[in-house]
């Protein structure tokens, strides 16, 4: 197994053939169209262009992230899903010759003006990667180390910190009483909920998620939409998923990418059932991808 090093430690702190109308929308949980037209823009992203090296792989981006909502991000491989997502957190600068152009604003502040403290803002925008990835240290360090980083050192403190962030990621019945074990030895879907519980510690404003589901199994998978749902009423999430399925059940908003650009960007339940860009439609329709 390839342990994370030190630097990535710190770093961290399925088409459809259904027709669009088959696919189910949890419209009952989801935000409805009025709420998101309501719901302050946690993150904007105007005219926004990214480059690696003299490759150019997102395209005049513009879109707005509703505060206390799911927005997910789908289209099929190398559209700059991904690389969209990094965007929002700066995640991209650690890659050599990259650039960016437009405008990321988080709370109406530009998170790439030239004084940003990187460090500050990847504590507000957290994120979870497609790939569980827990530090070799105990389930307790794991989650204190985010805290730790940042200059807490009162153990009573972290205690609380460390359970209340797995009590937020719906682990803490199950590792309560291990918490001086190894977080290696947890199951793999049980890791990932370590890893979001871990951008938890933080306290983030928005939680990043790049495919969290992609690499579990269906028990598992369910156990991450249900604490989607749970945790939006606390932060605004923006997730990756290639699976149709789960951007219909997970999201309140859905944008649409191909070829690095945005397609089309509005409430799931519209967006599935009745959308405006006869591309959206082919895709979700499984025509390609």
């Amino acid at each position: 197994m390839n342990l994370p090093t030190q630097n990535e430690q710190n770093e961290a702190v399925g088409i459809s053939n259904r027709p669009i109308a088959s696919i189910s929308t949890t419209s009952t949980i989801a935000r409805s169209s009025d709420e998101l037209a309501a719901a302050r823009s946690k993150i904007s992203v105007s005219d926004l262009d990214f480059f690696y090296g003299v490759n150019q792989a997102l395209f005049d981006i513009t879109l707005k992230v509703p505060e206390h909502c799911v927005t997910a991000l789908i289209g099929p491989s190398g559209c700059g899903k991904s690389t969209f997502l990094r965007c929002l957190n700066r995640m991209n600068d650690m890659i050599e010759d990259t650039r960016l152009t437009g405008s990321v604003l988080l709370d109406d502040e530009d998170i790439y003006r030239p004084r940003t403290d990187v460090v500050e803002l990847r504590k507000r925008v957290g994120m979870v990667f497609q790939k569980s990835n827990p530090f070799p240290k105990t389930i307790f360090e794991n989650i204190a180390y985010g805290p730790k980083v940042a200059g807490m050192r009162k153990r009573a403190v972290l205690q609380e910190i460390v359970e209340h962030s797995l009590k937020q990621a719906a682990l803490w019945d199950e590792v309560k009483d291990r918490l001086n074990e190894s977080a290696l030895q947890l199951s793999g879907g049980q890791q990932q909920r370590l890893c979001i519980a871990r951008a938890l510690a933080t306290s983030p404003a928005v939680l990043l998620m790049d495919e969290p589901a992609s690499a579990l199994d269906p028990a598992a998978t369910a156990r991450i939409e249900d604490l989607i749902f749970e945790l939006k009423d606390n932060y605004t999430i923006v997730i990756v998923t290639h699976n149709m399925q789960q951007a219909a059940r997970v999201s309140d908003q859905t944008a649409f990418f191909f070829q690095g650009e945005l397609v089309e960007a509005g409430p799931t339940n519209t967006l599935f059932t009745n959308p405006e860009k006869p591309q959206t439609e082919d895709y979700i329709t499984g025509r390609f991808g």
